[in-house]
């Protein structure tokens, strides 16, 4: 016996690419979870910021409730030094459209002087519900929800 047959050699190929594919996977699913884990970091920051310019702005802060559409571009997306929240609804509409996506909505909701921040953005890389390694458009959406008192 001075070498390897052709079946251990087939044997080792096939051992060495299971392996590799194996790999694979693993590299991609760590790039559908960072993504993602990317989104929902925007969508808590956007949140927050919300939070924190109603807390600055408490004496409007009804002007700041209602529905919010991303927008990803327009007049609102260039800031001209002006400090209103009609001003500051656009620019936050166009910064929620950059950072989770034209589809991406928010909602901000006010209570008895608490104020609910709910953001909702399209995540296809990451629900699977049925666990086939598909996932589709209408079971992608991913809601962040924060609430504060004033």
């Amino acid at each position: 016996m001075a070498g390897f047959s052709l079946i251990e050699v087939m044997v080792a190929v096939l051992v060495l690419g299971m392996g590799l594919l194996g790999f694979a996977l693993l590299q991609t699913m760590s790039v559908r979870f960072t993504q993602s884990a990317s989104q929902r970091t925007q969508a808590t920051n956007l949140a927050y910021d919300m939070l924190d310019q109603v807390r600055v702005n408490r004496l409007a802060v009804g002007q700041y409730v209602g529905n919010y559409t991303a927008t990803v571009a327009g007049a609102a997306c260039q800031p001209d030094g002006t400090v209103t929240p009609a001003k500051y609804r656009g620019v936050w509409e166009c910064r929620l459209g950059k950072a989770l996506g034209a589809g991406a909505t928010a909602n901000v909701a006010l209570n008895a002087g608490q104020v609910t921040v709910s953001v909702t953005w399209g995540d296809e890389r990451w629900n699977d519900s049925d666990g086939d390694g598909t996932v589709s458009a209408a079971e992608s959406n991913q809601t962040f929800v924060t609430v504060t008192r004033l």
